[in-house]
């Protein structure tokens, strides 16, 4: 019989129950699933939210990374019920189930410890100055902070390890790391194998923030298939493979996650929001946080958005007049004072042909420069600024999903590319949204124009000419 006591349930509006372990046997040292959850690095994440900045436009979205990755731990065991047993068939030394289970459930929950304040956003604007990125820091606190604990855990709802197996703290470091070229040699193949469930096109972390985001947002309530997805999925000796019946939904899925690109996570306001917290870091950074976080992961644990936001409006009663300007601006952010609205927007679209790289649209300072120069002389030092938000669709481009997915094609008894499919080939690969913000509507009339004769010169020169 099946002992309840030594598990736990979370209820979750996403997913249903889920099971986490919470008893085990203590006269063996055994840690438990609860008490990973429960661990100061992890309940961290709760004072992070997981939208960002656009949970000041999306009111009831107010989830944060915590949710979030317990939901990553919850997929771990969907897939690993619908993958394992073609895993071990093409990588006949892949450890048991249950290792593969645990591991993937523990890296499902840990692949966010690294996150700082405002999430991706502190990647870019802060742990970029030091060379970090949420990854490297995460893989640090799982081998540092969480190393003992992890290689203590024994089982997971469904199974336990073998006797003579133990979780490697290293392995759940490599499946939350973005691959590297040279990566194959480093890591059993099994390994490499499983990380596309975090590093490839549909993963077990995206598919639970689609499908979490869109239920918190109020943008659907059941984004995508999830189940014929996970049915339809394999690994193959190439690596995670999809079977043609299953393009389908892969397609919606990808959908999805692209427009909820556009409607929530590059929201106008949101995006102004953005632009507004930019030049507030980029002014705050000598008070923000001193030096380098990975050196200093004690004080780390404790900087997070409620901090942040308690800390720095409290700069305001200094005595320092530069600190306390940054506290007063602080508290203008917190109060969703933002000096920036968008006067116009012009979304283009690329495909395998088209030459993104080479677009002026690469870079928003070519853009603003480009645009200055179409406005009027006394004009030209107008406060202004260009946002280029960009989501890419498909594999395609370089980065994390290239060469991680695969389709089986039937008819032909194959696996090829997934890129090589017709269906797929009918999504764009990439689009960048490009828009322009002022401080007062005045002018709106006269950047669209000028907006318009980057885009489509030809267009704005007929316009002109009637």
């Amino acid at each position: 019989m099946r002992d309840f006591q030594l598990e736990g349930l979370s209820h979750d509006p996403v997913h249903g129950y889920i099971a986490f372990t919470s008893r085990g046997d203590a006269a063996d040292g055994e840690a438990t699933e609860r008490e990973i959850i429960d661990h100061p690095w992890v309940q961290r994440l709760r004072q992070i939210h997981q939208l960002q900045t656009a949970w000041w436009v999306f009111p009831s979205a107010e989830h944060t990374r915590f949710q979030h990755v317990l939901g990553v731990m919850h997929l771990a065991s969907r897939a690993t019920a619908a993958l394992y047993e073609s895993l071990a068939e093409v990588c006949p030394g892949a450890p048991s189930r249950p290792y593969v289970e645990s591991l993937l459930r523990l890296a499902g929950l840990l692949h966010d410890v690294g996150h700082g304040p405002f999430g991706h956003f502190f990647d870019e604007h802060f742990l970029a100055g030091h060379g970090l990125t949420h990854e490297t820091l995460g893989a640090a606190i799982i081998r540092d902070r969480l190393g003992d604990l992890l290689r203590r855990v024994r089982r997971n709802p469904q199974g336990r390890l073998a006797d003579n197996e133990r979780l490697d703290p290293e392995q759940i470091a490599f499946l939350i790391a973005r691959p590297k070229a040279d990566d194959a040699g480093q890591a059993p193949r099994w390994l490499c194998h499983l990380r596309s469930l975090f590093c490839g096109l549909y993963t077990i972390d995206n598919m639970d923030f689609v499908l979490r985001d869109a239920y918190m947002s109020g943008f659907s309530g059941r984004a995508f298939d999830l189940e014929r997805l996970l049915h339809y999925s394999f690994f193959s000796e190439r690596g995670l493979t999809i079977h043609a019946r299953g393009l389908p939904a892969l397609v919606r899925f990808i959908g999805v996650r692209a427009e909820l690109f556009r409607s929530i996570y590059f929201h106008r306001t949101v995006r102004a929001i953005d632009l507004e917290l930019a030049d507030l870091f980029a002014d705050s950074k000598p008070y923000l946080f001193s030096g380098n976080p990975l050196q200093q992961l004690d004080e780390y644990l404790r900087f997070t958005e409620w901090s942040l936001l308690v800390d720095a409006p409290r700069w305001a009663e200094s005595g320092e007049p530069e600190r306390r300007e940054l506290g007063l601006r602080w508290r203008r952010f917190a109060g969703r004072h933002v000096r920036w609205r968008m006067a116009c927007e012009r979304t283009l679209f690329f495909s395998p042909t088209s030459a993104e790289a080479g677009s002026i649209f690469s870079q928003a300072e070519f853009v603003e420069r480009a645009l200055r120069s179409q406005l009027p002389a006394a004009m030209r030092d107008l406060p202004l600024r260009v946002d280029l938000a960009r989501h890419v669709h498909r594999p395609g481009t370089r980065g994390p999903t290239s060469g991680q997915n695969f389709l089986f094609d039937p008819a032909r008894n194959e696996i090829r590319e997934l890129t090589a499919s017709e269906l797929f080939r009918q999504i764009p690969l990439s689009y960048r949204i490009c828009r322009v913000y002022s401080q007062t509507r005045e002018y709106d009339a006269l950047l669209s124009a000028a907006l318009d004769a980057l885009v489509d010169p030809a267009a704005a020169d007929d316009r002109t000419n009637m």
